[in-house]
């Protein structure tokens, strides 16, 4: 079981892929986390059916880094903790939040077209 630690505000869509999500586990946190959800965010997940309305931005710490085998980052740079042994991703997409909902379509497709290619990228791993 692999674990990945990513940005806040996507969870992969449930689309029809080859990639095997069961053996993934993902999370979500920030560095400067907001007071709530950015309702564009909200909007543009439910669009791919999942519900985010019920969820809180939360401080990346320590200990979630300590229970993941890969971070992956969007800008955060140095305010996020850094730990040994980890590998880190960071991934240069324009921030999402405060933004109107067609931003944050394009945002969450292209996390989206990158988490599934680093899933593949475990896949292919796992398989030699």
């Amino acid at each position: 079981e692999r674990r990945l630690a990513r940005a806040p505000g996507f969870r992969p869509a449930p689309r029809a892929s080859t990639v095997p999500l069961a053996t993934t586990l993902a999370s979500h946190a920030g560095s400067a986390p907001g007071e709530a959800v950015n309702p564009s965010a909200v909007e543009a997940m439910d669009e791919v059916g999942i519900d985010i309305s019920g969820e809180r931005p939360q401080r990346l710490t320590d200990e979630m880094l300590d229970a993941v085998d890969v971070v992956v980052t969007m800008g955060c740079g140095d305010a996020c903790p850094v730990l040994p042994g980890k590998r880190y991703l960071d991934w240069p997409l324009e921030d999402p939040a405060g933004q109107d909902v067609e931003m944050v379509r394009q945002v969450r497709d292209q996390v989206e077209a990158k988490v599934r290619g680093l899933l593949a990228e475990f896949t292919a791993a796992g398989a030699s």
